[in-house]
């Protein structure tokens, strides 16, 4: 099982070479991965009586796709995860071109999860449709595998249509892992159906996860797939525990089947970008003897099949 961490969006700051020590410290440790949330815009909660949502301003989101590109130059093995990127709120082509650089600037370490959001408000300053996200973001996903494998496409769908187009440079992984976040009906049926793999976007506890694997290996036997191609990533929270525990809860993970884990150290009260990293040391060393290295960070599988 590969274990990784989420970058601590909300809590590290914006000094560029605070990000850089962040990244090296967490490569240093033999972390196999860095996960980062995505929000391009968020609410005034202010002036929204009734918003209910995780995140407003002034919680800060440095954009995955430019954070990884970034840090793709200072790193050597560690691999990227958006943890998940809101794919139908953004430009299909685009976000293709963006994670096809960033796949060829970190050769090959890019695993792109992306996600239907739930701020409706969001979508609504970018100018997108958040009534048919979901049905749009499958069509996307076939556009950019698309883009990713073959040097000149021609597509015709319900959203896009273009005719003898390509990018260059094409990404060293052909296509990229697409994995999905989310846990409703649909999102199972859609990561048995076109996923690689599926991050859990909200914590839940790896004895509760059993039923809702079902769905998807269902639904992967539906599409005539074998669903242990399909890797899940389970989290584990700082907050609230020692580093014993949170051993025992990647050990719980990886019993359940899961490919990947990821500490997220937010929300934990630490007080500065320092106390991150030594949460990270603490948790890489209580897990030791489970952790593979970070040289080595495949699709993953779902156990279990």
């Amino acid at each position: 099982m590969h274990i990784g961490v989420t970058f601590p969006q909300t809590e590290i700051g914006d000094d560029p070479a605070v990000v850089v020590a962040y990244a090296q410290a967490a490569e240093d440790l033999g972390c196999s991965h860095i996960l980062a949330f995505d929000h391009v815009l968020l609410p005034d909660a202010s002036v929204r009586p009734g918003y209910k949502g995780f995140y407003k301003i002034p919680n800060q989101f440095l954009e995955p796709l430019v954070l990884f590109g970034f840090l793709a130059g200072v790193t050597k093995r560690i691999h990227f995860a958006s943890g998940v990127l809101i794919l139908p709120q953004r430009q299909t082509a685009l976000v293709a071109k963006q994670a096809a650089v960033v796949d060829v600037l970190s050769k090959g370490r890019l695993r792109l999860g992306i996600g239907t959001g739930w701020n409706d408000t969001e979508y609504v300053a970018l100018k997108e449709d958040f009534h048919n996200r979901g049905k749009r973001s499958e069509e996307q996903i076939a556009v950019m595998r698309a883009l990713w494998t073959n040097q000149v496409v021609t597509f015709k769908g319900k959203w896009h249509a273009f005719e003898a187009m390509g990018m260059n440079p094409l990404p060293v992984q052909r296509p990229i892992p697409v994995w999905f976040g989310g846990n409703v009906p649909e999102v199972r049926d859609r990561i048995g159906r076109i996923g690689d793999g599926w991050i859990l976007t909200r914590f839940i506890d790896a004895d509760k996860v059993q039923e809702a694997f079902d769905d998807v290996r269902r639904a992967a036997r539906g599409a005539g797939r074998d669903p242990a191609s399909i890797g899940f990533e389970g989290r584990v929270n700082l907050a609230g525990t020692t580093p014993d525990q949170q051993a025992r809860h990647v050990e719980e993970w990886q019993r359940a089947g899961a490919s990947h884990v990821s500490l997220n150290t937010m929300d934990a009260g630490l007080k500065s970008p320092q106390a991150h990293m030594d949460a990270v040391r603490h948790f890489m060393e209580a897990v030791k003897g489970i952790a593979k290295p970070s040289a080595a960070a495949p699709k993953g599988k779902v156990g279990r099949a």
